[in-house]
């Protein structure tokens, strides 16, 4: 009955404005207002324009400042992407304090020095979890043979101090959130204590990741102490390995398809770290809110996946965000990187029946009483059009992607 009512109701708009010509346009944004109040309550916004006139088709509230969610994630990865450049890697190293003798015994101590890299990790995990994405700790240890070292005097000790040990967000209170796993600047397993996401978080992602090289080491047959501890690696340490994570934009990819909390506060606490002084949120959102500025945008950023709701922006400011990323640069990797509507992550099942089933670039957004959903419409006109439509009073979640899923498929008719 639903999807026979979505198809029946975006048909007759098609309908209606092939038949009515351009004043037609008026009629759709009425209807979408009506669908926005019903799905999202009277504190909801809405905004809908050419991409390419920059016209405004339709306008609700749409200076309105609303409760981002997830929507808040278009700002952090746009961030990143146009700071670091989409094929930036992280990386992960091995530096030591000590030499090398003829006998291949390293007179010394090693450092495992994390960069922030938010895909680091074991096979088991991130093939798994991460669908193939991840960087593999094990792949230092060939590297530390190549060096010749056979043994080691002293111990390896984990370097996490690129980022700081606030290890959650503000609505944690910087401590673990029962959404999102410990962040760390050497973080192991998107956080979780054990080689799967059914395991609970780990205490110390830094430690964990630390151990987990020692031992595989020693497996290697590298003899070292089985003790590890946490320092910071010393000013004069050479390298001895390296591991780059995969490239930023398959890194985005995975943080806006599949809208992960995790790897969003890694990249704003990386932003903070490379471009704001510090490794930490405040340092990072002060670096988002700042590009977003320098695209005629605004956002109050706290964190950098949406999960606090003191993250807010009005519709016209992520209108502002999209239309500016699109003509920039790094256009047309942030696009790519958002879900395809109707068949990838967050939106996998949505909109079927309507126009934007399949010709949407979106991100969605979701919190207790908050609905959002924001992106890009390929029309087969050959328009492209850019909407957010945030609702911040929904009773119902289900009913609120109903009417949204409208909302875009007009958005995709025009």
């Amino acid at each position: 009955m639903r999807k026979a009512l979505i198809a029946a109701l975006a048909a007759s708009l098609v309908m209606l404005l092939a038949s009515a010509g351009p004043a037609a346009a008026a009629i759709p944004c009425a209807q979408m207002t009506a669908w926005l109040k019903a799905g999202g309550g009277a504190t909801s916004g809405l905004l809908v324009e050419n991409a390419e006139t920059e016209e405004v088709v339709c306008a609700v509230g749409a200076e309105t400042m609303l409760p981002l969610a997830s929507n808040t994630k278009l700002f952090t990865t746009s961030t990143a992407l146009a700071k670091l450049g989409p094929t930036a890697t992280i990386p992960t190293k091995v530096l030591t304090d000590g030499t090398v003798d003829a006998n291949g015994v390293l007179h010394g101590s090693l450092y495992l020095q994390g960069g922030g890299d938010p895909t680091l990790g074991t096979p088991a995990f991130y093939n798994s979890y991460l669908a193939g994405l991840g960087t593999n700790i094990f792949a230092l240890v060939p590297q530390l043979k190549r060096a010749g070292i056979t043994a080691v005097t002293g111990r390896l000790y984990g370097d996490d101090t690129v980022f700081d040990r606030k290890r959650g967000v503000a609505a944690s209170n910087y401590a673990t959130s029962v959404y999102i796993g410990p962040l760390s600047g050497l973080d192991f397993n998107s956080g979780f204590a054990g080689n799967t996401s059914s395991s609970h978080f780990s205490s110390n992602p830094a430690k964990l990741a630390t151990q987990t090289l020692d031992n595989r080491m020693r497996k290697a047959g590298i003899r070292i102490s089985p003790t590890i501890a946490l320092a910071r690696t010393p000013a004069n340490a050479r390298q001895v390995a390296i591991l780059q994570s995969p490239p930023l934009d398959e890194i985005v990819n995975t943080t806006d398809v599949y809208s992960d909390n995790f790897f969003a506060e890694m990249l704003v606490k990386l932003l903070g770290a490379r471009f704001g002084g510090a490794g930490t949120t405040a340092a990072g959102t002060r670096v988002v809110e700042a590009y977003a500025r320098s695209l005629g945008s605004e956002i109050h950023q706290v964190d950098g996946s949406g999960l606090t709701r003191s993250n807010l922006a009005s519709p016209e400011d992520v209108v502002k965000l999209l239309l500016a990323v699109n003509k920039s640069p790094i256009g047309p990797e942030f696009i790519q990187d958002l879900a395809l509507s109707g068949k990838e992550g967050t939106t996998a099942g949505r909109m079927k029946g309507t126009a934007a089933y399949g010709r949407c670039r979106l991100k969605t957004g979701t919190l207790t009483g908050v609905s959002n959903l924001s992106g890009y419409c390929f029309n087969t006109d050959g328009k492209v059009m850019v909407f957010s439509t945030l609702m911040g009073s929904v009773a119902n979640t289900e009913t609120a992607h109903y009417y949204q899923d409208l909302i875009a498929g007009t958005v995709a008719s025009y």
